[in-house]
């Protein structure tokens, strides 16, 4: 059908502007959008929502978890080679053995046998001066310190500022501490000054050294030996013909009395706990323990 004369004008497409904010970092930039208002256009875009403020404690924690942690030391290991008259405690106490006689035996157990008392001049043993320490926690850097303290002056909003203020004024205040109780002191041992005194003190000294033996198997050897006589001496028998008679408690000789010698003792041959502790420690060495040996030594 023919048409009157009239001709549509086309429609112009209308241009819609917006603004779209790009995010960089801390700042937020308004740049023109140019959107056609057409039906099948894609929708404007919607802003990007700047990051959230960063709070004083995240700062705190990134800062602390920038600083790396103290790499730990493994224990370096040692060879040592046993001479006579050592002992398993001999050689932790010279050696600064942590965990004393028990760690060392433990570590050689396989070298040493089953009885911890037993070793043999030319046994090689695995020294382990110190077991590995926890490293300490790390300390604040002087930045880390810097940037936790920017974060705490600058509050996220005008409602947050006085929480803020009033968080970095307690922290600043240190925690009360209790008082340090000293410790009491430990009364020192006291030991009869007899016979059972003697054998008492020597045990106690000998179980800090680890060297085995019983009060019976001490005093039956004492009584065998000296009859309980700390001044005793053999001026008859083969070491006494060689310049060197027995003396003591237990009749030791010069000789053995050096070199089995137990750290913490009198030098003197004649003195009882210093003669009992150096037997014990040759019978250790020689027979497990003074309570296999059952006659002369």
């Amino acid at each position: 059908m023919a048409a009157h004369g009239k001709h549509r004008r086309p429609r112009r497409r209308p241009v819609s502007r917006g603004l779209a904010f790009a995010g960089t970092g801390g700042v937020a930039l308004a740049l023109p959008l140019v959107v056609p208002a057409t039906a099948g256009a894609a929708p404007a875009a919607k802003a990007t929502a700047a990051p959230a403020a960063v709070t004083p404690a995240a700062a705190v924690s990134a800062a602390q978890s920038a600083v790396p942690a103290a790499a730990t030391k493994a224990p370096a290991a040692h060879a040592y080679t046993v001479v006579k008259g050592d002992s398993l405690s001999l050689i932790a106490q010279r050696k600064g053995i942590q965990g004393g006689w028990k760690a060392l035996y433990r570590a050689n157990k396989a070298a040493v046998g089953d009885n911890p008392s037993l070793i043999h001049p030319g046994l090689e043993l695995t020294l382990r001066r110190d077991s590995a320490k926890a490293a300490p926690a790390p300390k604040k850097t002087e930045k880390a310190k810097t940037a936790a303290r920017k974060s705490a002056a600058k509050p996220t909003s005008t409602g947050s500022a006085e929480r803020a203020s009033r968080s970095a004024s307690r922290a600043a205040a240190p925690a009360a501490r209790p008082a340090a109780v000293p410790a009491a002191p430990v009364a020192a041992t006291r030991y009869a000054d007899n016979l059972d005194g003697w054998i008492r003190e020597s045990l106690d000294i000998m179980a800090r050294y680890g060297i085995p033996g019983s009060y019976d198997g001490i005093l039956r050897n004492v009584m065998r030996e000296s009859s309980g006589n700390p001044r005793a001496i053999n001026l008859w028998d083969s070491n006494a013909a060689k310049g060197t008679p027995s003396k003591g408690l237990l009749q030791v000789i010069d000789p053995t009395f050096t070199a089995y010698h137990v750290p913490g003792t009198s030098l003197d041959p004649y003195d009882p706990v210093a003669n009992i502790t150096a037997a014990c420690n040759y019978a250790a060495d020689r027979y497990g323990s003074i309570d296999n040996v059952n006659g002369a030594y």
